[in-house]
């Protein structure tokens, strides 16, 4: 994430060039200008003169990170507008008024801006405020910029800003402009996805429907478990196999929300076809096609991958997701039959991708490996969803959510399945 410095007259080099030029000003979607401007450079802190942390009641508020972060480059975009590939966000040291920053008519409030960095020209948008997230955020602390009547350009600098108009809860002003600056990917590959909405489904780890949830004695999963229509939940023991304070719903009304939430993510996710590149051959750790002017596998950047057949990662092999230093990168991998993954194979996350953001969309069963280790979500649409077990030495490892649909879901012995991040 950025380090966010304060800007000076006496600043020299094409730093000050580049503030003086790609500092806007206004308060959104509109324009205006603005002096004493605080420009986002290197790893994320909090402002000199600002102490606390987000959520925190301090006396002046501030832009502690943003998103892109300033410098960044290959960053994803999409192909439409209002679904914006990457998020242009502000995170606040302390809850904001919502008022001085929400704009849900572009440029009905001009407090956060996106603008072109050479010709100036405002990108029309959005802003909302978030809402609190138990155990990840403190409402009204991430303010979001999404654009409305034109999707980002390709290979395109834009400037992002942030005005004094922003208040704090308390009603102070933030003592300085914040801007950043962030450039857009060359080529296809950039068109982006976002993730699909979980819903209420997001606190869940393990889920099975019309089937057993089974957990080996020697497993563990930590995180919510869920069973709808009420059913049997093999081994399911809060504090031994199942960790990090989680809760067992097993046919209460929080278990039926959280099916319909994660069907409905399943159904948005596996029917996609905008910018999709096809996986051939299926098994992923090959080399794949040339798509959107990248080729593929073992390495793949952030984009929509998906085949009729089968995905596999053969034995023993790795494949790496490349965010190409965009923590906001979406993977989506469809199949219209099973996912399976081999004995020790891997997926490895680089350059800033995010367990969070991946996702497996199987149209039948998802079966991941003896001792393999393994990122992301898998959504099951028409079968089981099993962890094969590892032993003490080499356990499976999971960072992601496992949904079956219409099936069991079972973790096997000496297997672990973590909440993403």
């Amino acid at each position: 994430m950025s380090k966010l410095k304060r800007s000076s007259v006496t600043s020299k080099g094409w730093i000050v060039a580049l503030l003086l030029t790609a500092v806007v000003a206004g308060c959104g979607g509109g324009g205006g200008s603005s002096t004493g401007s605080v420009a986002a450079t290197g790893a994320t802190t909090v402002l000199p003169g600002v102490a606390g942390t987000a959520g925190a009641a301090v006396t002046n508020p501030t832009v502690i990170s943003a998103s892109p972060p300033n410098g960044a480059v290959n960053v994803a975009i999409s192909s439409t507008p209002g679904t914006s590939g990457t998020l242009v966000k502000a995170t606040f040291n302390e809850a904001m008024n919502p008022a001085t920053l929400n704009s849900a008519t572009a440029g009905a409030v001009v407090t956060f801006t996106l603008k072109v960095a050479t010709s100036g020209a405002n990108v029309p948008g959005t802003v909302a405020m978030n809402v609190a997230t138990v155990g990840t955020n403190v409402a009204n602390t991430i303010a979001t910029f999404t654009p409305t009547a034109t999707a980002l350009a390709l290979n395109t600098q834009y400037t992002a800003t942030v005005t004094t108009a922003a208040k704090s809860a308390l009603g102070v002003s933030m003592p300085s402009t914040v801007a950043w600056s962030f450039t857009t990917g060359t080529n296809g590959a950039a068109v982006a996805q976002t993730s699909p909405d979980l819903g209420s489904a997001s606190t869940y780890v393990v889920f099975a429907s019309a089937a057993a949830v089974t957990l080996a004695v020697n497993a563990t999963v930590s995180g919510d478990v869920g069973l709808v229509p009420a059913g049997a939940c093999n081994n399911c023991v809060i504090g031994t196999t199942i960790l990090g304070g989680g809760v067992i719903h097993n046919g209460d009304a929080a278990a039926i929300a959280a099916r319909t939430d994660f069907n409905n993510a399943y159904v948005d996710a596996a029917n996609r076809a905008t910018n999709a590149c096809p996986i051939s051959p299926a098994n992923l750790d090959a080399a794949q096609a040339a798509c959107n002017g990248v080729t593929n596998g073992p390495t793949y950047v952030a984009g929509l991958y998906r085949t009729a057949s089968p995905i596999t990662i053969s034995v023993g092999t790795t494949i790496t997701l490349d965010a190409q230093n965009n923590p906001d990168a979406v993977f989506i991998f469809q199949s219209g039959a099973a996912i399976t993954t081999g004995t020790n194979s891997v997926v490895v996350l680089a350059n800033g991708a995010q367990a969070k953001n991946v996702w497996w969309m199987a149209g039948s069963a998802a079966t991941l490996g003896v001792s393999s280790t393994f990122k992301g979500t898998v959504l099951a649409n028409g079968a089981a969803v099993t962890v094969l077990g590892g032993t003490i030495g080499s356990p499976t490892k999971v960072e992601g959510r496992l949904f079956s649909y219409s099936a069991a879901a079972d973790v096997n012995a000496f297997a672990n399945v973590v909440i993403p991040k």
